[in-house]
């Protein structure tokens, strides 16, 4: 049956293949599964890292702040 998913040839360091394939087989999923979800998390991660980039510049170069009840309302 034919897939939808884009394929990708990587090569792996040895010591790389050992650990993912480690890693597989102690959650009884495929390696290619273990290697999806490990690179889905990194993705994760990465946008984390820019988004906390992003908040920090507007921290930092932010002209006024605005009150909770300005933001929120009150109740």
């Amino acid at each position: 049956m034919a897939t939808t998913k884009k394929r990708f040839n990587i090569t792996l360091s040895s010591d790389m293949e050992e650990q993912v394939t480690a890693l597989a087989q102690l959650d009884q999923v495929p390696t290619a599964t273990k290697i999806s979800e490990l690179l889905r998390a990194s993705l994760q991660l990465e946008e984390d890292r820019l988004l906390s980039t992003i908040g920090d510049e507007r921290v930092h170069t932010s002209t006024g702040r605005l009150t909770h009840e300005q933001v929120w309302g009150t109740d």
